[in-house]
Order: structure tokens, then sequence, then C-alpha cells
């Protein structure tokens, strides 16, 4: 409960009243003197601390600054150090935790070993840093003592102080920790834990606060809560003032809490005195006071309540009457009125008042329309509210009521406009409701909402399904009634068909899963694409699950299971797996030159064959496929290993291996002689054919003799087999040199090659004159020689040939070099890129119609068909703009182009956007042009369109008429309202124009209304409601600031003025001379009513 008073405009016309018999003389009324009106500034040295004078009113000494960053030393002794290992000073733990205290804090710490093998620590940073890292220091690096102080468990809250402050600033002052007993622990010790020191420190502290809090004294007083108000005051002023004037703290419960104890604590003196006037308070209106009781709808209580109870205040102060009210989740609705008998009539008053100053209708709407009358982001509410905004409007979710609240008449209008606006929605909306099982609502919402999305703005309704929570089957769709009914029909279709689908399990082991999606999902694509009706869901890798779940139509379902199966099965079959044991010296010759063994194996067997790598110590090759390609291939390998080991049975090949790496073991050493011209063909390309010869026979050695040696001895070295057959193979390839060998040669001048070569460096000279009809002749450095059989070097030559780069000419018009070379040459080096050619465009000072295209021959012909491609396209292209540059003019008053420009150019470049044409108006700066003239270019069809858009404009326009009409220049600005809204507003609302005057016009009343004879009078009627509403208010304003500041005849009078001295006078305040200004005078802009300008 809670009661307070204000003070009316009527107690205060009564008071001022009272006054004005009571006549203040001058002698009466205090007049200050010059030296208290206007305190002299303190003298250098502060005269008033050595002569004893008085300190002047400006203050005693200027406080130094203190600075920001602070530096403490202390001293941990050898006996208290946590960590004694003196051996690694500045390495060991101490400085670990040194620099985490120093991360944490953001201090900066020092550490110094003394000559006693004390720690010496500064700690340089911030106050509060300092502090903290201090603290953690101690903690962390000195051996920890505790100790137990006593004191009244009634002064522990005064040690923890308000939120704890008190307790963490004696934590970080001590460098302690204190544990203080929980309220419901009976023990009074506080227990300090810490270096010695700092418990001596802390201690000390604790005792001072409960020594401080022993000389204070605690008084509670039982008096009955309906006298409380008037023990407070209205607005708590009279306990204030009483805890002022007797330096007591009072604490009052709050209405909300029902308790009757006032407690009083303090010095035991003030306590008293403070006990004492609380009491006389309380006698006094307990004898004085009575009570009346009045029954008010319990609606209404909270506008007697009013805002966190100011309105009962307000009663309190102006009737001094104490309003008691019951509890709002009461359902009683009797208001006790508690004061002297003659007050309680103006206070019953002000409460009626007060019940019936809002006023509570409701509205009957379905609850489906409510987000529709609230409009897209509170649209058409928003309306309502801006223009009645003392209404408040409430919507009840699920029920088919708006409740509004606020003044009668203003709720009487938002109700009507409420209504308007409810009966348009039913006449131009319906709605449906279909049940659907909540199983399919995730399928009909869709992946990331695509399916309800595109029913939604295919059939513009607004479908809401039920939230998972919710377990409802109901589905409800509003909008246009033709959409509702195509959206309905469409919901049940899908729910049909999701009615027939079946979801089926497939048991596929994990291994299979990414065979079966394939790189990218591209073998899972053409099995979705064979079934598009059919959903496959893999398992997450994670998971670890083997089941694989299809979901769709039933028989759609079946066919890709049966599909999937087939497939499986397949790669079962085609998994098995078996592991061949085959010497590690013989995996080479399975391999085959090339990898032509082991390719030749695979393609016919249709397997998978994996060997081990070169630097393992396997022997065993692995055969993947199905079973019997898998035991085929096993055999071919084996086959090949017992061709290399020989004819004998398996028990004797291990005998014969040995017997055979024995023999290996017996190298041998043999010499041949090769023609010096043949040897270049064994060691070139990096010794190549002698490489091939090594792998094919064992590894044997090939050494030729040192270039220029003249020697034909090449020496050969291994196992005496190999060494006779590799003798044998260099022997052919010799005969197929001799026999075979061929010369072909193509000329190939340097610019084939990219370089430009003149005609002159090109051409021979006779006695320094160039001959340009001689005949080419080749050089040196542009023969290739190709050397080989005969039919082999045919097809060398003319590959080597289509390698050389040709150039062609293509004709293309001198006027579209520039469009194909593009911004900074883009279009060009994009066309070079993509054909891989180099393009040439001509100088254009040169004007010629040819762009030259060089390199390879394929190349060459798709970059011809790019750019022809490309010079169609920029042909259509000048043809559209042609047809894109016809032009019209058209003349328009002046005086209309604004309009037709429209506000930020919104009208204009609608019309621009709707016809897509360029409307350009004169220039106003420019005197050459025709002001009345606007020109139109675009499309002849769309340029036509577009000025008989700005035609009918201008037909519009014409009937326009302007009237003025007179509004009090003080209303102004609240008709514009904050930055032009609310006259925005009105222009749009009425389809008209307003023009305010500028300030320091000579008419600053006169307003401007532009627009049709209808809404020029219909707004002009509505600006005047406004002026009369707003000129009431203004009033008020005038008169309640005229009786708060009353104007003084007199001015500023002071006493004892130095001009008031003989001889002396009082300065001329219009004197630049006396009173001398800092600068150039600066008129003060005028405001416009709009507001300030923002630039």
């Amino acid at each position: 409960m809670s009661s307070v008073a204000v003070l009316t405009p009527e107690s205060f016309e009564e008071h001022r009243s009272g006054l004005k018999d009571q006549e203040i003389t001058e002698d009466e009324a205090y007049i200050p003197t010059y030296l208290e009106a206007f305190p002299p500034l303190p003298e250098k040295g502060a005269p008033g601390e050595k002569s004893g004078e008085p300190v002047s009113a400006w203050g005693s000494k200027i406080r130094p600054i203190k600075a920001s960053v602070i530096t403490q030393v202390f001293h941990v002794p050898l006996e208290e150090r946590r960590y004694k290992d003196n051996s690694q000073f500045g390495e060991g733990e101490e400085a670990k935790v040194c620099l985490d205290i120093m991360q944490r804090t953001g201090a900066h710490i020092e550490l110094s070993l003394a000559k006693d093998q004390g720690l010496s620590i500064m700690v340089t940073g911030k106050l509060d840093s300092v502090m903290k890292a201090r603290k953690e220091i101690v903690a962390r690096l000195q051996t920890q003592a505790s100790a137990t102080v006593a004191i009244p468990k009634e002064h522990h809250r005064f040690v923890i102080g308000k939120n704890g402050e008190k307790l963490q600033e004696l934590e970080l002052k001590t460098a302690t920790k204190i544990a203080i007993p929980r309220p419901d622990d009976p023990s009074a010790n506080i227990r300090i834990t810490g270096t010695k020191e700092g418990i001596e420190k802390a201690r000390h502290e604790i005792l001072l606060i409960s020594a401080e809090q022993d000389k204070r004294a605690v008084e509670r007083l039982s008096l009955e809560k309906a006298f409380h108000p008037f023990i407070a005051g209205a607005h708590n002023r009279l306990v204030q003032e009483l805890s002022q004037e007797t330096g007591a703290r009072i604490s009052i419960p709050p209405p909300s809490l029902p308790k009757d104890e006032i407690v009083i604590t303090g010095e035991k003196e003030a306590v008293a005195l403070a006990v004492s006037r609380i009491r006389a308070i309380y006698e006094d209106k307990k004898r004085k006071t009575t009570t009346i009781s009045v029954e008010v709808k319990k609606s209404q209580h909270k506008y007697i309540i009013g805002p966190k109870g100011n309105t009962l205040q307000e009663i309190l102060e102006a009737t001094g009457v104490s309003v008691e009210m019951p509890p709002l989740d009461s359902a009683s609705e009797t208001i006790i009125l508690r004061g002297e008998p003659d007050k309680l009539g103006p206070a019953l008053t002000q409460v009626y008042a007060k019940a019936k100053s809002v006023m509570v209708v409701e509205a009957s709407a379905p609850a489906w329309l409510h987000r529709f009358i609230i409009g897209k982001k509170g649209q058409n509410i928003g309306r309502i509210t801006q223009q009645l905004p003392r209404v408040h409007i409430e919507f009840t979710d699920g029920e088919e009521r708006i409740s509004l609240e606020g003044p009668t008449e203003e709720v009487e209008q938002a109700q009507a406009q409420i209504q308007e606006i409810i009966k348009d929605l039913l006449v131009r909306m319906d709605y449906t409701e279909v049940i659907i099982d909540p199983r399919f609502h995730r399928h009909l919402i869709g992946k990331n909402g695509a399916n309800i999305n595109r029913i939604k703005e295919q059939y513009k309704v607004s479908v809401r399904i039920p939230q998972d929570s919710e377990r409802s089957n109901l589905v409800r769709i509003e909008g246009d009634p033709k959409g509702v009914q195509m959206a309905r029909r469409e919901l049940i279709e899908m729910v049909q068909r999701m009615e027939n689908e079946r979801t089926k399990d497939l048991i596929v082991e994990q291994k299979f899963h990414r065979t079966i999606i394939g790189q990218k999902g591209e073998k899972i694509k053409e099995v979705r694409d064979k079934f598009p009706e059919v959903i496959i869901n893999f398992p997450d890798p994670s998971q670890k699950s083997d089941i694989v779940q299809l979901r769709g139509p039933k028989n759609e379902v079946e066919k890709c299971a049966k599909f999937l199966q087939k497939i499986i099965a397949d790669l079962i079959e085609n998994s098995f797996s078996i592991s061949v044991p085959i010497f590690k010296q013989f995996h080479k010759n399975i391999i085959g030159k090339g990898g032509a063994n082991i390719k030749k194996i695979r393609e016919e067997t249709n397997t998978k064959i994996d060997l081990p790598t070169e630097n393992s110590n396997s022997e065993m090759i692995v055969i993947t496929g199905k079973k019997s390609n898998c035991e085929a291939a096993r055999d071919r390998i084996l086959a090949i290993q017992r061709e290399l080991v020989g004819p004998e049975k398996p028990k004797q090949i291990m005998n014969i291996i040995k017997n055979i790496l024995i023999f290996m073991d017996d190298v041998v050493e043999d010499c041949m002689e090769v023609d010096v011209r043949h040897h270049r063909h064994f060691v070139c390309r990096r010794g190549q054919v002698l490489r091939e010869l090594a792998e094919e026979y064992g590894g044997m050695a090939v050494s030729f003799p040192r270039t220029g040696s003249n020697s034909q001895k090449v020496t050969l070295k291994g196992a005496k087999d190999c060494v006779e057959a590799a003798k044998k193979r260099i022997q052919e390839i010799i005969e197929d040199l001799v026999k075979y060998r061929g010369r072909e040669w193509a000329a190939l001048t340097q610019r084939c090659f990219g370089f430009q070569v003149s005609r002159e460096e090109a051409s021979p000279q006779e006695n320094g004159e160039v001959i340009p009809d001689a005949e080419f002749v080749p050089r040196k450095c542009d023969i290739i020689i190709i050397s080989g059989r005969a039919e082999r070097c045919e097809p060398a030559k003319a590959a080597l040939l289509a390698l050389v780069p040709i150039t062609e000419d293509v004709e293309v018009s001198y006027d579209l070099h520039r469009y194909i070379i593009g911004q900074k040459g883009s279009g060009i080096r994009k066309m070079m890129e993509e054909y891989e050619v180099n393009i040439w465009v001509p100088q254009p000072d040169k004007q010629l119609n040819v762009i030259k295209v060089t390199g390879l021959a394929a190349n060459v012909e798709r970059a011809k068909l790019g750019l022809l491609e490309r010079v169609r396209e920029l042909q259509a292209e000048q043809e559209d703009r042609a047809l894109r540059s016809f032009k019209v003019t058209m003349s328009v008053d002046p005086k209309f182009h604004p309009k037709i420009i429209g506000r930020k150019g919104a009208v204009i470049s609608q019309i621009r956007k709707d016809h897509n044409v360029i409307i350009q108006f004169p220039d106003k700066g420019d005197e050459q042009q025709v002001g009345d003239l606007i020109v139109i270019s675009g499309y002849e069809r769309n340029v036509e369109e577009a000025r008989e858009a700005i035609q009918q404009l201008v037909a519009e326009l014409q009937e326009m008429v302007s009237q003025d009409v007179h509004l009090d220049s003080r209303t102004h600005a609240r008709i514009i309202g904050a930055r032009g809204k609310a006259i925005r507003k009105l222009m749009e609302e009425f389809k008209v124009d307003i023009r305010f005057p500028q300030p320091g016009s000579d008419e600053p009343d006169k307003v401007t209304v532009m627009g049709l004879p209808d809404t020029v009078d219909a707004a002009i009627d509505h600006l005047l409601n406004l002026e009369e509403e707003y000129l009431l208010s203004v009033t008020e304003t005038e008169t309640l600031a005229a009786y708060m500041k009353p104007p003084s005849p007199k001015g500023f009078v002071v006493r004892d003025a130095p001009w008031n001295a003989a001889g002396n006078k009082a300065p001329d305040m219009s004197s630049a001379e006396d009173f001398p200004t800092f600068g150039t005078g600066v008129a003060p802009k005028q405001t416009s009513a709009w507001g300030p300008k923002k630039f």
C-alpha cells in the first residue's frame, strides 16, 4: 500500500492567492553582498592557511594529480618462501608463477634475490592491477598461515560490505583470504589465511570495523502498516528530511511487504531523536485520522495506483490522505481512504477522477484475423497508435477479442478504426483448416521450408503448421478465398501421395557405401535419376551404421530396392580377395616392361592387383575381384614365377632358387665393340637405353667409353646369361640403326617460335643493300633433324609441323575494334586466354578493317569462329543502341517539374523504371537550355508511353488548387512532428502538399496547402483541428511557465558593490570598454519549425 500527494493547479492557485495579500518588502527580502555573490579567487600561496584567514568560497588548495601507474616493493623472507631451490633462480617455478600472474593481472613483476636468500618483489602497474598481483604473489610464492578473529555475528555484514565490496577491498589491501561463516552458521569466528604480516593487518582492520559498530545503536519500532505513508510522506520526502535532520538511517518496509517494523540505525543520540519524532507523527495521525471505504471496479484500480504508485503519491501530496489499495491478486474491490475528516472529500473526488480517466473496451474479431489487423511489421496498428498515442491496444492469443485502453474519446476513435479494418478483412479474406497427421508436417514444409514457401508465394496465402511441441494435427490456411482453396487442394494431394509412401531399410555393409555413392556422388545420382520419386538416405559415416533407408511410392521403392540389391550383390561378388606369395626379386618380371604384364593380367581377368611398394619387405601380391577371376589371375602370376624358377616341382623350388642365386653371384665381365657413331644413341637422354637394358637383363651394368676417346670397347658386367642376352640385344639395336636410319629436316624460322624477324634481318645483302626478292635460305639454327626408321620419320615431321604457329587475317570493321579490345584490354585478353592464341589489333590511326590471329592451326580456327561470333553480337548491340536512341521533347511548365520529379526523385524514378526510358530535365544553371523542355529517350514505344504518363500527371497537377490557411506559428512544430514525420504522414493521407513559412517570414502564420479541391478542404479542416488541440497545450505550458518563473522587474541586486563606494560609478553594460567582447558577435541562427538542418 502506498500513498502520496501532488500539488494540483487548483491548490497551487489557491496557495498563490493566499500569498497575494502578504507583500514582502525590500527590508524583509535578503539581498546578498557583492563578495557573497562573487567570491574572489584564491591568491597564490593560499594566504588563508598562513594568516588564519577563512578560505574563500572557491575552495582551498588544488589537489595534486596522482599518477595512474604505481610501484610497490615487498620482501619475502627465506623461511616463508614456498620455492627454495636457488640453483635455477629466474627459471624455476617462481618465474613461471610470476609470468602467469603478469598475464592475468596486466601488472609488471621483477624478482631479485637478497643476500639472506630472501625474495624482493617489485610490482608496477595501475593500482587495481598491482593490488591483485600482490595478492596472488603472496598466495602462490609465500607460505601461508591462518588465524581466527571473533567478533559479534551482527557485525559480519559490515565486514562484507555492500555486494561484498568491503571484503574484496580488505583482501586486496592485506593480501589475505578472509572466510566469513554463513548466516545460518552459529559460529562467530572469521578465518584469515595469508602471510603473518597480512594476517595481523586484516585482524586489526576487522576489529576496527567491529569497534565502530559497537558505538552504533539499532532501534526497531512496530507501528501499524496503515500509518507508514504518513511517516514516509509523499515520495518519501518526510522520512528523508527526518534522516537528514537526525543523522539516523530510517528503513520503512515497502508497501508490498506486509511488515509493521520500522528499523532506525545510527549513533545512539541520533536514533533516540528519530524514534521520538516518528512516534510523535504516529500518535498525532492515529488521533486525528479516520477512514472511509469505497467500491471501485477492480479493472480501474491500476489507474488509481498509477505507474510505480505515482498517482497514490500525488493524492497523498495534494490532500494528505493515504489511499489503501487491496492487493492486485485479491478479488476485493474495496478501497480505504485514511486521513483527516475535512480532507477525505477532496481525496475521494480525486480517486474517482483517476478511476474514470481511462476507458477499457473490447472489439470482437476472429483470432486468425489478428495478425492481418496488426499488418506487416505492425503497419496497420502503428497508424492508429501514432494518431492516438494514448490508446493501448492489446491482442490476446487464441481469443477472439481485442482490448483497447486509454482516454474515452481516443478509445472510441480507435475502436471505430479497428472495426472498419475488421469489416474490410472479413470481406476479402478467408481461412480454412485441414487435419493432417503430424508425421507429414516436416515433409509439407520441405528442406529449408522450400515446399511451404512455394505454396505461400504461388497462392498468396499464409499457411500455419503447428510446432512439434504443440502435438496438433490442425494446419491453418489464411488469405485470398480462391488461393486458400487451391492451397488446401495441393496440401491434401501432397498428403495423399505421402500416405502411399513406404519406407524400407536395406542392410548394406558400410564399406560398400562410398562405392555405391561414387566419386562426388556420381553413381548414386544415376540411381536417383532412374528412381526420381524415391529418397535414398545413407547413414553418417561416424554412426558406423549399415542401414540405408529408401522412402517413396511403394512400387518405386520396391524397384529401387531390387536395383540396389543387385548392385550390392555385384560388389560383394567383386570384393573377393586372395593373397599370392611371390618372391620379391620376381615382382619386376610380373610387372613387365612398362607394366605390360600386370596390365594385361588385370584387363584379361578383370581384377584389381596390388603389389607391395619397392621399399616394403612384403612378398604378398593381393588380387581383388570375382572369385573365378581372382583364381585365374593367381594362376597366371604363379605361372610367371614357375617359368622364372623352372619346371621343377614345387617342393624343389627353394633349392632351385638358391642354386640360381648362387649362380647369379658368379658375376662375369665381358666386352664387345660398338662403332663410335652409335654411342650417342645409347647414352643420350640421360642413358635411357642403358637403363632399359639393365632393367630387362637382371640389373647388369653396361659401360660405354668416355666421349672423345674414340674407343669402340663397351664393357658388360653381370650374370653370364644376362650378359650374353644383353650383347645380343645391343647388336640388334646397332643393326636397326644402320639398316633403317632415315633423315628428314624441317626448316623452322625463329618466327615459328614466337620471334618476330624483320625482312631486313631475314633477307640476304649484297654490298650492304637488301635484296627483297632473294630466295629464302634456312639457317642452321632453324633446322630440326629427325632420326629413326623411315616409316616413323614422316609422322614425326607432320606432328612437328602441326606445332608450328600460323597467322590468319579476320575481316572486322574498324569501328568495332575498341569493343573487341574491351575496357583496359579485358575483352581481347579473355579471348586470347580462352583460345590460346595471340590476337593483333592494328593501331587506331591506321583504320584497318583486319585483325590478325596467331597460334596453332586448331586454336586459330576456334579463335576465328569466336571472333566472328563476337562481331555479330556487337553488330546486334549497335542496332539495338540505334533503336534505343529515339528521343522526344515535350514542353511542361517549370512549376510542375518538382511534382513530376517527386520527393527524392520517387515519381520520376518510377516512370523511368516502368517504361525503361531516360528522362532529362533542364539544368537550372544552364542559360542556353529552354527552361520548360523535358527530353525522353529510349525505344520509340516506351518513349511514347512515358510521354503519355507525364502528360496525364501534368493534367492532374493542373486540376490542383492552392489555398492559404492561417495557423498559430507556435503550433507549427507540433504539426510538423519530429523530423517532419507527422506532416509527411498527413500529406500522404490527404494526398496534398503543405508548405510552412520560412523563419523570419512577414506572415509567420500563413500555411499553403496544394492539391485537389476536395482533399485540400479536408486537409485544412484537419489542420485547424490540430491547431485548436495543440494551442490548448501551448497555452497551458506558457501559463505554468509564467507561474513557475515570475519576471523580476528589479533584476539582480547586490549590496556593498565596488561601484557603490564614494567616487566610483556603476559600469555601463552597453559600453564595449567596460564589457569588451571576445570576438565578433555571431547572431543566433533562426531555427526552422522543421528542426535543425543536417549537413
